[in-house]
């Protein structure tokens, strides 16, 4: 079989290797331990691979670079208007020798694909829908028209489109899937500390607006404001971090709140297992693999109302769902932190669920996918 994926994952080379982003292609390599053949269609930058990248495990890759495209500005619109007739016959050629055509959405290259898969009906197809599905959430224009084209039956033909949760009057073409991190022999039972010594949280995810720490940090201030031994470690990096710097600093919370940068798989494993929380205070999200992951080692999930997180949480049984109000979200923590039975029937319930989502179950729902 000769697979060929359409992303927008920015990619870099080190020797004869392929990187990008290390979550994305620890999945696609699931994908292509079942595949003879790979042509990855994306963009590249000559620059070394970074500790959150991953290479590809495949014998036999055909990588084509496509120039990045975006529309953030009217500088970039215009350079990126025309780029497209290159970027889409390239995206055309792929698809055209493919048996089986991965789409990799939202983003723009993305959204090119998912116009030129049209002209492909007959052909074998999945998408990953990476972001948030539902229909009544306020996103981009182009992710919308991105969903319209995945959704709709007579435009996309012999598509198998995985989303995030479950949601009415969705098409055949639509799939409720999710994602794993950790293995069925990584499972073990977590003896989570008492709050006597300290009362940990925990941030994994990217520095930036749309991810929302600012908020975990003031959420964990007002925490220690009120008397509790409250701290929080942020895991990842981003253009925020000058912004947090100066507010950890301006309101002394260097002893509380610590940004741990960039950190490696295990490492963040690591951390999951020692923390007592994992808040993601986020503005979009598909499926927060932070959530999952902290759940799966028996942090209880503090996180905004977005996408499946509700379901993901069971409405709050398993977990905090935040009112994005730091008075409310506070009393929210409050109940729990002065009665850690309450803190541990949670944290269990969120590690039982969690622990059903494995790379094992993934692994054999994705060759089921190919092999229909």
């Amino acid at each position: 079989m000769r697979f060929v994926i359409i992303t927008h994952v920015t990619h870099s080379q080190n020797k004869h290797q392929y990187f990008g982003y290390a979550p994305y292609v620890r999945e696609m390599n699931i994908w292509l331990k079942y595949v003879d053949e790979v042509i990855v269609v994306g963009p590249f930058l000559k620059q070394e691979p970074t500790i959150i990248d991953l290479a590809y495990k495949h014998g036999k890759i055909d990588f084509r670079k496509v120039s990045n495209i975006n529309f953030t500005n009217f500088k970039n619109s215009l350079i990126s208007f025309f780029k497209l007739p290159v970027v889409s016959w390239q995206i055309f050629l792929a698809m055209k020798t493919a048996d089986h055509i991965h789409l990799r959405c939202p983003g723009n290259i993305g959204l090119l694909g998912c116009f030129i898969q049209i002209f492909f009906p007959n052909k074998q197809k999945t998408a990953k829908y990476a972001g948030n599905w539902d229909p009544m959430s306020k996103q981009p224009w182009t992710y919308k028209l991105q969903k319209y084209i995945l959704n709709n039956t007579f435009l996309t033909r012999n598509m198998q489109v995985l989303v995030y949760g479950e949601w009415e009057n969705q098409s055949k073409n639509t799939i409720p899937f999710f994602t794993a991190t950790y293995s069925e022999t990584e499972k073990e039972i977590i003896h989570k500390p008492d709050f006597n010594e300290s009362i940990a949280f925990l941030f994994v995810g990217s520095l930036v607006v749309g991810k929302n720490p600012i908020y975990a940090i003031k959420l964990v201030q007002k925490l220690i404001e009120k008397g509790y031994k409250a701290t929080l470690d942020l895991y990842g990096e981003g253009i925020e971090r000058g912004i947090l710097e100066e507010y950890i600093q301006n309101n002394q919370l260097g002893e509380y709140i610590v940004l741990q940068g960039n950190q490696n798989q295990e490492t963040v494993k690591k951390a999951y297992q020692k923390k007592h929380f994992v808040i993601l205070p986020s503005k979009s999200e598909g499926w927060p693999k932070a959530v999952a992951e902290g759940m799966f080692w028996g942090c209880i999930p503090v996180a905004s109302k977005i996408s499946c997180v509700p379901l993901m949480l069971d409405y709050g049984n398993r977990g905090v769902i935040l009112e994005m109000d730091l008075e409310k979200d506070e009393i929210q923590l409050s109940e729990i932190l002065k009665d850690e039975k309450i803190f541990f029937t949670k944290s269990k319930l969120a590690t039982e669920w969690s622990q059903n989502y494995t790379i094992d179950v993934f692994e054999t729902e994705i060759k089921k996918l190919l092999v229909k």
